[in-house]
């Protein structure tokens, strides 16, 4: 579980400096005219949207609370991986060290093994 915090912690780092790096730098609408001019840049967004959603899809499943689903996914696909980076190490820390619990969030308790 540790390696899984220092990851999603290194992820959300990453994150925040791009992001910080973009918002600084760039142009968010020029730029992002550029990307969507260049047809990589467009493979580029449909690949990281594809990701968006397929990690969403684990939010969704993993969370209780139809409010935490949608705001997660909301600021999923508004910040994207940085979130995904957040929510990774949310769950980290409120799984108690139990890897389905991890996975599984709310529906943990259908996997373990009854005796």
């Amino acid at each position: 579980m540790k390696i899984v915090k220092i990851l999603a912690m290194l992820g959300a780092i990453a994150m925040t400096i791009a992001l910080l790096n973009g918002f600084i730098n760039g142009d968010f609408f020029e730029d992002g005219g550029e990307l969507l001019n260049n047809p990589w840049g467009i493979v580029s967004l449909v690949d990281l949207y594809v990701g968006f959603v397929l990690f969403s899809i684990w939010i969704v499943y993993r969370e209780s609370s139809l409010i935490s689903q949608i705001v997660w996914v909301v600021l999923m696909m508004v910040l994207g991986f940085f979130t995904a980076s957040i929510y990774l190490l949310h769950a980290a820390y409120t799984a108690d060290n139990n890897v389905l619990t991890l996975l599984h969030g709310h529906r943990a308790n259908q996997f373990r093994v009854k005796e």
